[in-house]
């Protein structure tokens, strides 16, 4: 009998110069190439997926601080998985396995079923679309309430986009540009990332990037909102010293970005090698804040959407 990979089973989809792979585990974006080059930080199809690399976020993504969260006039608590920060992070489906709906040669669609947990007590479809077209890859994620009882719900991806070759720590992160268009930043607990409040960039111009410039030295581990966007879609962007590198694009079904630059200086072969940029339909601890939080009720759908694209 055949091994399936650590990651899952791997699904290819090509064309127009793009090629990715996708693995059923948490229904990952593993890899991301434009005619041969990265525009994700990519991992082995039999490694356990390092750092939520490429994973689809949900029932919400970022943290819920403590674990704890009142909805309904119910309180409930979730199981602590980010432990050194005693924080819930990144929803319930990033390690599930998801069955394909739909497999052809430049689309996948996978579907998973968040089972009433301890809490969690709803029942929520995740429906994940990847397609490849000539403007890159979209991702689509759509939840579908199977219960009785409304459910709090938001989404994101968690890619590590790469702008250029990552040979040399001199060639990561620090030497990119990077274009921002968020006017405010939620600021943070410098011990938990717990978020504190919603300020001006003018304010930390350190993470000031609506004008593009490198972000040579600078620590990022923020959520963005204040978007401005071009026909109601805004686009961060990433690109070397030549002006090539790697775009994400998406709607005000996603007002908020996540943006980390991926510090692991106990760990040099990881450390800023990518820059995480995380399209959110919500804030971090938006379960507790109800800040942009998508109420399902029983029966209905929401989809968001967000596109990787090479430059």
């Amino acid at each position: 009998m055949a091994t399936v990979p650590r990651s899952g089973r791997q699904l290819r989809l090509a064309g127009h110069g793009y090629e990715a792979d996708v693995a059923s585990v948490g229904a990952t974006l593993r890899t991301l190439t434009f005619h041969g080059r990265d525009l994700v930080v990519p991992f082995e199809s039999d490694e356990v997926r390092p750092a939520y690399r490429g994973a689809t976020l949900a029932p919400w993504p970022n943290r819920i601080v403590d674990g704890r969260y009142r909805f309904g006039g119910v309180e409930y608590q979730l199981p602590l998985t980010e432990p050194a920060r005693g924080q819930a992070l990144h929803g319930l489906v990033a390690w599930t396995e998801f069955e394909d709906r739909l497999v052809l040669d430049d689309r996948a669609v996978l579907a998973a079923v968040i089972e009433p947990q301890a809490g969690y007590p709803f029942r929520v479809e995740v429906e994940v679309e990847y397609r490849l077209d000539a403007n890159g890859l979209e991702q689509t994620v759509t939840a579908r309430n199977l219960g009785t009882d409304a459910a709090p719900w938001g989404t994101g991806p968690h890619p590590y986009l790469v702008a250029g070759p990552t040979d040399t720590a001199s060639r990561r992160v620090d030497a990119w540009t990077l274009s921002l268009p968020a006017a405010e930043v939620l600021t943070v607990t410098p011990d938990r990332l717990s978020p504190v409040a919603v300020e001006p960039v003018s304010r930390h111009p350190e993470w000031d990037f609506r004008t593009a410039r490198r972000i040579d030295d600078v620590f990022i581990d923020h959520a963005f909102t204040g978007l401005a966007r071009t026909g109601g879609v805004a686009e961060v962007r990433v690109t070397t010293d030549d002006g090539s590198g790697v775009a994400i694009s998406f709607d005000e079904r996603c007002p908020w970005v996540q943006v980390h630059t991926a510090d692991t200086p106990e760990t040099a072969s990881t450390h800023r090698l990518g820059l995480a940029v995380e399209p959110m339909t919500c804030p971090p601890d938006a379960f507790t804040s109800g800040t942009d939080l998508v109420v399902l009720e029983p029966g209905a759908a929401h989809g968001a959407s967000w596109r990787i694209r090479a430059l």
